[in-house]
């Protein structure tokens, strides 16, 4: 059982007793990795580093009014509803000149007003990049205080509980059925990475599956500051999340609450895929605590045996 969570739960009763062996489950050179694979898969998710990050023809061809003005609309609605991401690289001029259907220059003026409010960057010899905004939300200075305050870290749970609820609620109203499509695309890839024991891919599907949710609710406020908090993963901020997939059952359980929460999207039923979405938050937060608690108390078995043996 949980400590401090109201339910009984067989798999994960042995959470509570200090591990009294000559270590941990797994070596900590295996949970590292675990973890390096962890934040490096929210890093390329959001950095827009897919294995291949050109973009096709999204862009729509201006008919009646070739200005720089409605190129910029264009590009800045991609990028507020998400289409465009972070790090994704925008074609040439002479494609987006073909895309677009405007002149060369009236494209550079675009880009230009664009580059002016930090939505795009052009890298010398290397294209343009959409820009960092959301790395923006969370400055350096946050992370640092994020990090060093545990107070912070269960905020940041309790805030993506509720927002995790209302994305799947508004996920099972009105995805279409290409959304519906994609999510289960990717939890068939999340069934085939925990069935082969993948731990580094299934971390990274996850972070997938979740933000896919996100777009699903179409509500563009709401997708980019799942994305925002997402990007704390990438800084290893939230270590205790990758600790306790070393936890008995735990990965098990994961699966089947990702899969509780794409089905009832797919059945289109909000209150039960935002309840879904709720417990899972909930079973990560107190699996995190525990986790932390173990690891404590390892730590002190370890200390104490130590000093039985030099005694």
């Amino acid at each position: 059982m949980f400590v401090g969570c109201g339910t009984d739960d067989a798999g994960l009763q042995s959470w509570g007793r200090p591990n009294t062996g000559s270590g941990p489950p797994a070596s900590v050179r295996q949970l590292d990795k675990f973890i390096d694979q962890s934040a490096a898969a929210a890093v390329l998710y959001f950095s827009g580093q897919k294995a291949n990050n050109e973009l096709g023809d999204i862009f729509s061809r201006i008919e009646h009014s070739r200005t720089a003005d409605e190129v910029v609309e264009q590009i800045e609605s991609l990028i507020l509803e998400g289409v465009l991401r972070v790090g994704d690289r925008l074609p040439g001029e002479r494609e987006l000149s073909r895309q677009f259907h405007v002149s060369r220059p009236i494209l550079r003026d675009a880009l230009k007003a664009l580059e002016a409010r930090g939505l795009i960057a052009a890298r010398h010899g290397g294209g343009t990049y959409v820009a960092d905004v959301i790395g923006q939300i969370f400055a350096p200075s946050v992370m640092e205080l994020i990090a060093s305050h545990p107070k912070a870290v269960a905020d940041y749970l309790e805030y993506r509980r509720d927002i995790e609820g209302i994305a799947a609620e508004y996920a099972a109203r009105r995805a279409t059925e290409d959304d519906r499509a994609l999510l289960g695309e990717i939890m068939t890839r999340m069934a085939l990475a925990h069935q082969s024991g993948d731990a580094g891919a299934e971390s990274a599907i996850d972070v997938e599956f979740h933000s896919a949710v996100g777009e699903c609710a179409h509500n563009i406020i709401l997708l980019h500051t799942l994305r925002s908090c997402y990007r704390l993963l990438s800084d290893g901020i939230l270590r205790n999340r990758a600790m306790i997939y070393h936890l008995p059952g735990v990965r098990e359980r994961i699966f089947e609450q990702h899969r509780a929460i794409h089905e009832a999207i797919a059945a289109r039923q909000p209150a039960l895929a935002r309840t879904a979405a709720v417990e899972h938050i909930d079973f990560v937060r107190n699996a995190m605590a525990e986790a932390e608690r173990t690891g404590d108390w390892q730590r002190v078995s370890r200390l104490r045996l130590k000093q039985r043996s030099s005694g």
